[in-house]
């Protein structure tokens, strides 16, 4: 296993590794949540908090990619995202349940700036979206 990262080139075993630490993360977390945390209330308040600020870190992660690559790409990601945050916000707001209802409020917001992002910064039409392959 230690020599599987090192045969494949730079992109791909960072990838390799990222992959097994989120996934050692998730193990940590299930550990965490099923194993010390005794009663059910506290274990989903828990949970839901956790969660919560997985979802807010994932929309804020995506508008920093926006900003940090001066890019304003992939529209239908970003209306797919706001339909979706809008959805789960108002399903949230009429279950009463801030865990579902507020970590998809930045959903909007970022959505919300990209959009903003599109109208300011059209894309280039002309621009070569992708790379040509290599034969």
């Amino acid at each position: 296993m230690a020599m599987l990262p090192n045969a494949l080139p730079c992109p791909q075993g960072s990838v390799l590794w990222r992959t097994l630490a989120l996934l050692g993360a998730l193990l940590l977390g299930y550990g965490y949540f099923s194993l010390l945390v005794p009663d059910r209330p506290t274990r989903l308040s828990r949970l839901g908090l956790f969660c919560s600020l997985f979802t807010i870190a994932m929309y804020l992660s995506r508008l920093a990619d926006v900003i940090q690559n001066d890019s304003a790409s992939s529209f239908p990601l970003t209306v797919t995202t706001f339909l979706a945050s809008a959805s789960w916000t108002l399903y949230g707001l009429l279950l009463g349940d801030p865990y579902i209802a507020v970590p998809n409020v930045p959903g909007i917001a970022t959505s919300l700036v990209r959009f903003w992002l599109f109208w300011r910064f059209p894309p280039d039409l002309n621009k070569t979206l992708y790379r040509p392959l290599q034969a």
